[in-house]
């Protein structure tokens, strides 16, 4: 008995070990990852926006453009980063409202240039047709009519002078979690390019920021309070966090909230997903790990949950090489390094643990990366 309290000591003392360390090398990190990340959006900046000159060089991109982006990299919350994504976007439009997507309906949450920062909270857009169909099943920016635009929200709001309008989506996890609205009210300022990036870097700051929660709860969470991402309302499949899973329409809601916060986990998986959702949840009969030790079945949940980061990482910085190896079914001769890389890391941690034999990291790929058609990795992944 005596033994066994001082293993459980060590083991606390080592989670809050690793947990330090993780939380050390994410802040050392993150002013990298937020200029890697303002470099590879940039990137993706429609040609429009850097159109040659006269002398056949590239425009440069806007000062404006940059320190866009780099206000929705400031935020450290997904509640700032969206709020950072409706200033920088009324920068490029006169008008700008964003509305999440959440079991098939779109519904306000703030806005800039409609009246009051929360004129459209609750407001639900009709998403039978027109742009806003178009641009959630698409997942591509809709430039439209406002004669096209929900009825409803025409008489509430009224429309852009112009009457062109513009809807983009914002992805997350290849989903569409939301939808900003935008148009040129009455100045006729609505610069799509720039709203498109925007757009893009706010959907991979909050990918990042929810890596780094995941990381952060791997490690145990040490981080400063005011600093630390909103509590999780329960354990998802996904190592990332749907900063909308929490808004709750109003007239669905059993209780309204003073304002919402679009923080919470994912939760979008049956009972067999709901099972695993801690490690200290009691094994229910669907519960693959229901036969184990307490301890074993915690090291294979944590291992699970350490590959699916890893993967959503690889995912994350490689979406182009992730689109191509698909379509050309050679996806691992283009993500060899980073799989193989990352393998490593995973065997370092579990390789010598009771999860070893669950070959958690391997299916993970499969899984997540070839959406679990084994012919999309190509000849050379190693079965």
């Amino acid at each position: 008995m005596e033994n066994g309290f001082l293993r459980m000591a060590e083991g606390k003392e080592l989670q809050q070990i690793v947990a330090r360390a993780v939380a050390e090398v994410l802040d050392r990190q993150l002013p990298r990852l937020q200029s890697e990340l303002v470099e590879r959006v940039l990137a993706e900046l429609p040609a429009s926006s850097t159109a040659p000159s006269e002398s056949g060089a590239s425009t440069p991109v806007p000062s404006g453009l940059v320190q866009a982006v780099a206000s929705i990299h400031a935020g450290t919350t997904q509640k700032e980063i969206l709020r950072a994504l409706l200033d920088a976007g009324s920068a490029y439009a006169a008008r700008v409202a964003l509305f999440v997507v959440k079991a098939g309906t779109a519904n306000g949450w703030q806005c800039r240039g409609l009246g009051e920062d929360d004129a459209v909270k609750d407001f639900a857009l009709d998403m039978s047709g027109g742009p806003v169909l178009h641009a959630y099943q698409n997942r591509v920016s809709t430039p439209a009519n406002i004669a096209e635009m929900d009825r409803r929200f025409v008489d509430r709001f009224s429309g852009p002078e112009n009457e062109q309008i513009l809807v983009l989506p914002l992805l997350l996890k290849d989903k569409v979690a939301a939808l900003l609205y935008a148009d040129g009210g009455s100045t006729g300022l609505l610069d799509a390019s720039s709203l498109e990036l925007v757009v893009m870097a706010t959907s991979a700051w909050l990918e990042v920021a929810s890596l780094r929660k995941q990381a952060q709860k791997e490690g145990g969470d040490t981080a400063p309070a005011e600093h630390a991402m909103p509590p999780v309302a329960a354990q998802t499949v996904s190592s990332f966090s749907d900063p909308f899973a929490s808004h709750t329409p109003k007239h669905t809601a059993a209780k309204a909230t003073p304002e919402p916060e679009p923080a919470a986990e994912v939760v979008e998986v049956s009972a067999h997903a709901a099972s695993a959702s801690a490690a200290s949840a009691p094994a229910a009969a669907t519960d693959p790990f229901a036969g184990m030790s307490p301890e074993d079945a915690d090291t294979h949940r944590k291992a699970q949950r350490f590959a699916r980061l890893l993967v959503d990482e690889i995912k994350l910085y490689n979406q182009a090489k992730v689109a191509e190896g698909r379509r050309h079914k050679d996806l691992y001769d283009r993500l060899k390094d980073d799989i193989e890389k990352s393998r490593s890391t995973f065997q370092k941690r579990y390789g010598s643990t009771a999860a070893a034999s669950g070959d958690y990291f391997q299916k993970e790929v499969v899984r997540s990366l070839a959406e679990d058609d084994m012919s999309v990795m190509g000849a050379n992944f190693r079965k």
